[in-house]
């Protein structure tokens, strides 16, 4: 018969294995996340990436070209091809962030308007205060299913960026100089167009026209100050007559306005560098949704209108620094594994043939071969930081420092 110290010993050296295996499993799965952040923080994977984006993104741009001749027969199928041609290149963009850095993107609004996103059209007020906004915006869009038909009111020079200016052109964006004399007639013209527009569809405005610094803060609150309007603490002030045609334009058609404020969680300053090394971010969201038939018809009026929204989007961003949250009910829109399949496709696709021709030249030992290929290397990382860096904020446009240079020469002038 056992002892009874040999009984009571017998679960204290299977807890204390299950300690030991425990904290075993604990030990490899952290060492097993250090090897992932060191590879994610490697060039040759950026450079795997931007290959994949770049290479897929030609082809579909190539193949957009080809579905011009659908335009004058079917119209709408040339639409519902290029959305989802649209996908394919903007979904390897939220693979990065969703799946490559993990970047988690919270959504505060009304429970009684969750279900109506992404079901109905809308337009989009944000604020544009960080690199990836943009990148926020289009994660929100993934997981509500408008991706692929998303629209927004962008910069003219944007339309000349191989694969997402290209794409964006097939996809029937509004771009503009952003000098209103000359914009108008083609900003109206090209809203009207999306009237018959067969997807659901969100149109982004960031009607303070440029992103947030310091130094156009100063200037656009100088602006407010002569012409008398409400200061405002961490907005540009809204540059009110592009939402004004847009609503315009799209009345009857969009069924309401998404105001929506991004921020990011404890100071944290997001870059698409950051996101492309794997580094992981925390977006809060706050979306409140305005019915458009509240939105005032008359321009006067929804000016005032837009400006009284901003004051209260600035009452909404000095609660978030106060407290780290909004006056909505958080929730997590489920991630859909379409971004990721969809970047695995083309990974296989493409990888394949890009292995199997290094292997050749290797073997070929040709001098002047490698010398090309490394040559062909060092021109495509450089293509790529320059399309990087047009969202980086110390390289932004210099709008937004006009109005003081147009105030300065009015004073000279008097």
């Amino acid at each position: 018969m056992p002892g009874v110290e040999e009984v009571i010993s017998v679960p204290l050296m299977l807890g204390c294995l299950l300690n030991f295996v425990s904290e075993g499993t604990l030990l490899l799965s952290q060492q097993i996340m250090d090897i992932v952040g060191f590879l994610k923080s490697q060039f040759i994977c950026h450079l795997l990436i931007c290959y994949i984006f770049i290479v897929s993104g030609l082809i579909i741009n190539f193949i957009q070209l080809f579905t011009l001749i659908l335009w004058p027969i079917n119209k709408q199928l040339f639409r519902k091809i290029n959305c989802r041609l649209a996908y394919c290149i903007s979904s390897q963009m939220v693979m990065l962030l969703e799946w490559w850095s993990g970047t988690d993107c919270t959504l505060y609004t009304d429970p009684e308007d969750y279900h109506k996103y992404g079901k109905e059209n809308a337009i989009v007020i944000l604020n544009h205060n960080f690199e990836i906004d943009f990148l926020c915006g289009w994660n929100f869009c993934e997981r509500f299913g408008v991706l692929g038909s998303s629209k927004v009111l962008a910069k003219k020079e944007l339309s000349y960026m191989p694969i997402i200016g290209w794409m964006w052109y097939f996809l029937e964006i509004v771009f503009c100089k952003r000098k209103w004399e000359e914009d108008r007639k083609t900003v109206v013209q090209k809203l009207l167009n999306l009237r018959d527009y067969p997807e659901n569809f969100w149109f982004l405005i960031h009607c303070e026209g440029t992103r947030f610094t310091e130094q156009k803060h100063q200037i656009s609150m100088q602006v407010a100050e002569a012409k008398g309007l409400p200061k405002l603490k961490y907005h540009l002030l809204p540059r009110t007559k592009g939402f004004a045609v847009t609503v315009q334009c799209l009345r009857n058609v969009v069924s309401a306005v998404y105001d929506s404020t991004l921020n990011f969680r404890n100071n944290e300053n997001p870059t698409l560098l950051g996101v492309l090394n794997g580094k992981k971010y925390h977006a809060d969201l706050y979306v409140r949704r305005i019915p458009l038939e509240d939105v005032p018809k008359d321009e006067q009026e929804c000016s005032t209108w837009l400006h009284k929204l901003y004051q209260e989007k600035d009452a909404f961003q000095e609660e978030y620094y106060r407290t780290g949250t909004y006056p909505a009910v958080p929730t997590v829109p489920p991630r859909r594994p379409w971004t990721l399949l969809n970047w695995l496709f083309w990974a296989l696709l493409l990888l394949y043939p890009l292995f199997k021709l290094l292997i050749n030249m290797i073997n070929s030992g040709s001098s002047l071969t490698l010398a090309s290929f490394a040559f062909v290397i060092i021109i495509a990382s450089v293509g790529v930081r320059w399309m990087i860096g047009v969202t980086e904020i110390n390289k932004g446009s210099t709008y937004g420092n006009n109005d003081n240079k147009q105030q300065k020469g009015n004073k000279k002038q008097k």
